[in-house]
């Protein structure tokens, strides 16, 4: 058996000292998140974070430049996860919309409340995340290429 990694994308969204988020139910109790899940089959790595955006957030989403690609091993389970996230623009909402399945709601947190949520983050790669973004870390998108 040939072993595989979860590919996953995610948004982060700033506006105005405040990001984008979502609480979420899991198998370990509410967390708070980025927009973000597992790449579909059959679809772009840009495709992907821009529907997972508006399916946990209800908000249209376009991805402008890559963050950067996080490598994860889930402590205790037999799980490795290479996230890539995306800064973009944010879109239309779409009230309307519900939520993805476990999605509680999307909400907008400074800074501080995502460190002082901290034990609640889905992974230690949401706050890396915004760090790395506030640090003004960024790279063209023509750096990744669909084939």
């Amino acid at each position: 058996m040939i072993w595989k990694p979860n590919t996953t994308v995610a948004a982060i969204i700033e506006q105005d000292g405040r990001f984008l988020m979502v609480e979420e139910n899991t198998a370990d109790g509410v967390r708070i998140n980025q927009p973000a899940g597992h790449l579909d089959e059959g679809e772009t790595i840009l495709q992907g974070v821009t529907r997972e955006t508006l399916e946990e957030t209800s908000y249209d989403f376009t991805p402008t430049e890559l963050l950067g690609i996080y490598h994860w091993q889930r402590p205790a389970k037999d799980i490795t996860y290479l996230r890539f996230a995306f800064v973009g623009k944010l879109g239309a909402h779409h009230p309307e919309r519900e939520l993805d399945d476990g999605i509680i709601r999307a909400v907008w947190m400074s800074l501080d409340d995502l460190r002082a949520s901290q034990s609640i983050h889905r992974s230690p790669q949401v706050l890396k995340c915004v760090e790395d973004y506030l640090a003004g870390q960024r790279f063209p998108l023509a750096v990744l290429t669909h084939l």
